[in-house]
Formats: structure tokens, sequence, C-alpha cells
């Protein structure tokens, strides 16, 4: 008989993100063709474009990924994106002031940077892409210092932010995102999860996730309407049954067998 192979290895490419859907893919393709483009174009025009320094930077094309794949992501919000690629080229370039040897600079400008964003409440993991191009972007990028983090970095972040803000108009997706609850029938008002409930889960799970608390709050509020319904389904269902059986058995003729 054939053997054939497992589908074990398949499941590598099985979507990762829950909720992830094909059109939604296409969807932010299109998004980032559209913000990288027009970022790109907008800068490229401005009177300081002809100094050697880039004026699209590396980072913001991550950013972009986060912005129109995961729009409802923490880590895509627009201060997340702004706060977290223009700091963290603040401090690469600050590392690499006060250590100018680029290797050792470079691992000490990502862990600083995340610990700046964390406190700053814009954790965005292109920043760390952002804080080591300050450190070894090159030449120009040195030279520029701390006019770097602004132009190009902080403008590109505010450019894509926008285009990304009018893009989500036309996309369905809440953004900046706001948890939007859904109507609800009388009978499924309630729950017997309370925010409290989250945070202890959260505690007790001991990991950080990618989803705002508010979030996690209306997923459980929804999950747990939805598993009533199916609690009364199957209930109606059971109760149906036990009428139905003692009239099945009356109408069977006398002396025959059940």
């Amino acid at each position: 008989m054939a053997s054939f192979p497992s589908s074990k290895p398949l499941k590598l490419f099985a979507p990762l993100l829950a909720g992830a859907r094909f059109p939604d893919r296409l969807l932010a393709c299109l998004g980032a063709l559209i913000g990288i483009a027009l970022t790109s174009l907008i800068c490229s025009r401005l009177p300081f474009s002809s100094y050697h320094l880039p004026m699209l930077v590396a980072p913001i094309g991550a950013s972009a990924v986060l912005l129109f794949a995961v729009p409802a992501s923490p880590l895509a919000q627009p201060w997340a994106i702004i706060g977290g690629n223009t700091i963290s080229a603040l401090v690469g370039v600050c590392v690499i002031k006060l250590v100018p040897d680029p290797a050792l600079a470079a691992g000490i400008a990502v862990p600083s940077a995340i610990l700046v964003m964390s406190l700053l409440r814009c954790l965005h993991p292109p920043g760390g892409a952002a804080a080591m191009t300050a450190v070894i972007g090159g030449p120009e990028i040195l030279a520029a210092g701390f006019a770097f983090p602004f132009v190009p970095m902080a403008l590109n972040s505010i450019l894509l932010v926008a285009v990304g803000w009018l893009f989500h108009r036309f996309s369905r997706h809440s953004y900046p995102h706001r948890p939007v609850a859904l109507p609800e029938s009388p009978e499924d008002a309630g729950t017997s999860i309370e925010m409290a409930d989250i945070d202890k889960a959260l505690e007790e799970l001991g990991e950080t996730f990618d989803v705002d608390r508010a979030d996690l709050d209306l997923l459980f509020h929804r999950a747990e309407i939805h598993a009533r319904r199916r609690t009364g389904e199957r209930m109606a269902a059971e109760g149906t049954l036990r009428i139905i059986a003692p009239m099945n058995d009356r109408s069977s003729p006398p002396g025959e067998a059940a």
C-alpha cells in the first residue's frame, strides 16, 4: 500500500493569528502597498529629500505589517508606531554617541529601546530595528545625529499612521482600535466573567498576549453567549425527546414489545 507523507509539516503554514481570514490578508497587502508608496512619495517630494539621508527607512516596512495586517493589536496603535519608532531611534543615537563600538552599541541599543518603550507605553517591535538603524545605518545616518529620529523616522511614522487611519475608514476595521460590542438580545445580556477574572487568569498564565484587555473581555463575553445558546438548545432538544418517548410508548398496540 502506498504511503503518503504526514500532514504535520503542513501545519507549519497554518494561520497563526486567531480570527485571521484570507480576504483580510489580501486587504492588508493592499494597505501596505498604498501606505508605503504614499509615504515614500511624499517624503521624496519634501525640500530636504535632496540630502544624502534616506527619506524612507526599513523599520517602516515592519510597522506597515502591524498597521495593516493586525490593526487591532496594541503594538499597531498610533502612539506605538510613532512613539516607538521615534523614541527607539533617539535611544540608538544616544547609545552610539556614548559607545563608539557599533557591535557593542547595537547590543545595548535594542534592550534599552525595549525598556524605554515599555515605560512610555509605546512598545512597538520595529522600534528595535529603529534603534539598530541609528547605530549601524551607515555614515549618513550617523552624521545626522539627533536629526535622524525626527527626519525621516518620525516623519515616516506619522505619514504611515495617517494613511493607515484613512485606509481603515474603508476596510471596516476600527483604527485606532476600540472594542465594538455587537447588538444583543435581552436574554444574552450579562456575563459571569468580570475584568478582575481576566486579570487573575493573565496573572496565573504568566504570559504577555498581543491583545487588549478590553478585547479579551468582549471576546469572552461573546463566547459565553454562544455557550449559553448551545447549552439551551441541547437542553431543549433533550426535553423534547423526553416528551416524545412516552407518547411513542402510549401509541404502541397493546401487548406489542417496546
